[in-house]
């Protein structure tokens, strides 16, 4: 089983967030597929997924995908993925 806490913010403020949890084992090869879970329930676009951000994730527990890392301009300033230990 993982928990991931995903936050939405804006001006610093947490605007949307939400708990994703599994009853799987977590797999590093299905993060896009809990990735685009999580922003389908959070009802923003998904961004896009490079390697860089999986390294962050597996070293660091947490990920940070900025209005950069969209196709289409978000509402918000930063999308903060975190793995709950």
């Amino acid at each position: 089983m993982f928990r991931i806490w995903a936050k939405v913010y804006r001006d610093d403020r947490i605007v949307k967030q939400l708990t994703y949890a599994r009853e799987e084992k977590f797999v590093y090869a299905d993060f896009f597929r809990y990735l685009t879970d999580i922003c389908d329930g959070l009802d923003i676009p998904t961004p896009v997924l490079i390697k860089t951000h999986l390294f962050n994730y597996a070293k660091f527990n947490h990920v940070v995908f900025k209005p950069a890392d969209f196709m289409e301009t978000p509402d918000f300033d930063k999308l903060v993925l975190e793995n709950i230990l």
